[in-house]
């Protein structure tokens, strides 16, 4: 059904897909997307495509390593990422089978402590989401702790029912820009 429902949302996205393009192309020409290695189900990896927000010179690590994030951001950027526009090539990876719609952000490959918490919690069986229980819940304001903490009672609520809640809140979040750092 993720795969079924991403490549309609895809088809019908296609003009915004464009339209990002085209801002990003003109701001700091290409690439358009930015791919990024990432821990999917089970400690496996596989590369998460976004729309690129930061400049081509951009150190490759987590936003909130850089020294100063907002010299690296495109000016496009910043909207994209405000109504998280930039995640929107997720989609690719739904299609491709390597994420679901609603689930744990995957970490990135080298976030080990992320990691190891949720191993330890076992939510590294479940396969990683666009939006998930912890983005709804402080997105970049909130530690690793509490990350885990939420993924793991994801894990324990997960239904249909929930899985429409988190929904219904990612899209209040995204409309008020709610727990937003970077």
């Amino acid at each position: 059904m993720n795969r079924f429902f991403a490549l309609v949302l895809f088809l019908f996205l296609i003009p915004l897909f464009i339209v990002v393009s085209i801002f990003i192309l003109v701001e700091d020409g290409g690439p358009i997307l930015f791919s990024q290695k990432r821990v999917g189900i089970n400690y496996s990896f596989f590369k998460m495509y976004k729309f690129r927000s930061m400049k081509k010179s951009t150190p490759n690590v987590a936003t909130h390593l850089l020294t100063n994030s907002k010299k690296y951001l495109l000016k496009v950027g910043k909207v994209i990422r405000k109504l998280s526009l930039d995640e929107l090539p997720n989609l690719f990876n739904i299609i491709k089978g390597e994420m679901v719609f609603i689930g744990p952000r995957p970490a990135l490959y080298n976030q080990d402590d992320l990691m190891v918490l949720r191993v330890i919690m076992g939510v590294d069986k479940l396969k990683p989401g666009i939006t998930g229980w912890a983005q709804i819940n402080g997105r970049d304001e909130i530690s690793i702790d509490e990350k885990v903490a939420f993924d793991r009672e994801y894990l324990a609520r997960k239904s249909f029912w929930f899985d429409f809640k988190i929904f219904l809140l990612t899209v209040t979040s995204v409309i008020s820009s709610r727990g937003v750092k970077h």
